[in-house]
């Protein structure tokens, strides 16, 4: 069954209506029906606040990294374990094809259902993930694959063992390395990208978010909390933070925003999937393009352009 969110409440009973019209065999009514259903969307998906952008980016029907690597990777191979610990189910590795591109895909898995929500730590990484990823970026680099990298955690997980693993260091060496890296690479925010469990995998040529996708230091509930001591301020936090796409466009802090079908990848996966693997194959060109010096520099002078400084 669908979840449909408050403010989805009227497409939801249009859609109803013309799956009982259908039944039916009314074909007049179902053309009217799917008219007044696209002025809809349009009217609330075209109005969105930044807290229902968050909804949609934690949507439980909404398109995971696996959904994605079924839908655009052919003769996919998943890659186990960091070769140190254990396998991490929360992250991902999958080398295959893209088009005709030999690739390497890397993502973090929420799961979906109890049991499989369990196996994957609700997308929240271990150190070993981490470690999994960077082993699955090196082996890429080594046969000069290029890497996507699909975003989607609430954040590194902060428990203790995690801890006691080095989960900083985890994170801090995957940023080092992924910087250095000699492949091309494009990360891209697919929901929800928490603190420095994102960042992880997210340093990269081209970092990109799908419209509806946020991107931010701390949850607006962690935000609420510690700013107001009251969990209930989400939406106030959620605007001040400014975590959606096109706020991190206009601050110059991603390079693009992958325009998702308007009504959300989480009413169209297919349409969302193809967005994403013509942005992939589309900047993997322009990158291919450029030579090993000219990428390593245009990388290094947009990780270093953030932010600003007085003597």
């Amino acid at each position: 069954m669908a979840t449909y969110l408050d403010f989805e409440q009227k497409i939801k009973h249009i859609q109803e209506d013309i799956i009982s019209a259908q039944v039916r065999h009314d074909y007049t009514a179902v053309e009217k029906l799917t008219e007044n259903l696209d002025k809809e969307v349009e009217k609330i998906y075209k109005n969105l606040s930044d807290f229902q952008k968050l909804q949609l980016a934690r949507h439980l029907d909404r398109p995971y990294a696996l959904d994605y690597i079924n839908l655009i990777v052919r003769d996919a191979y998943e890659i186990h374990g960091d070769r140190h610990f254990r396998d991490d189910a929360a992250i991902i590795c999958y080398m295959g094809y893209i088009g005709d591109e030999k690739v390497m895909v890397i993502g973090e898995q929420k799961g979906r259902g109890t049991k499989n929500k369990l196996k994957r730590n609700f997308g929240m990484p271990h150190p070993e993930g981490y470690r999994k990823a960077l082993r699955a970026a090196k082996l890429a680099e080594k046969f000069n694959m290029p890497i996507l990298m699909l975003v989607d955690t609430p954040g590194a997980y902060p428990g203790l063992g995690a801890e006691e693993r080095n989960q900083s260091e985890a994170i801090a060496r995957n940023l080092l390395e992924l910087a250095e890296i000699n492949t091309p690479t494009i990360s891209v925010v697919i929901g929800e990208g928490g603190s420095g469990g994102a960042l992880a995998i997210g340093v990269a040529d081209r970092f990109a978010m799908m419209r509806y996708s946020v991107f931010s230091v701390i949850s607006p509930e962690g935000c609420s909390a510690i700013l107001w001591n009251d969990p209930k301020k989400v939406e106030s936090a959620t605007n001040a933070m400014k975590i959606t796409s096109a706020d991190l466009k206009e601050l110059g802090l991603i390079d693009d925003i992958i325009n998702e079908p308007l009504i959300g990848a989480h009413r169209a996966k297919e349409a969302a999937a193809d967005a994403i693997k013509e942005y992939f194959l589309e900047q993997l060109q322009v990158l291919k393009g450029m030579s090993q010096e000219e990428r390593m520099e245009q990388r290094y002078t947009k990780l270093v352009a953030p932010g600003a400084f007085l003597e």
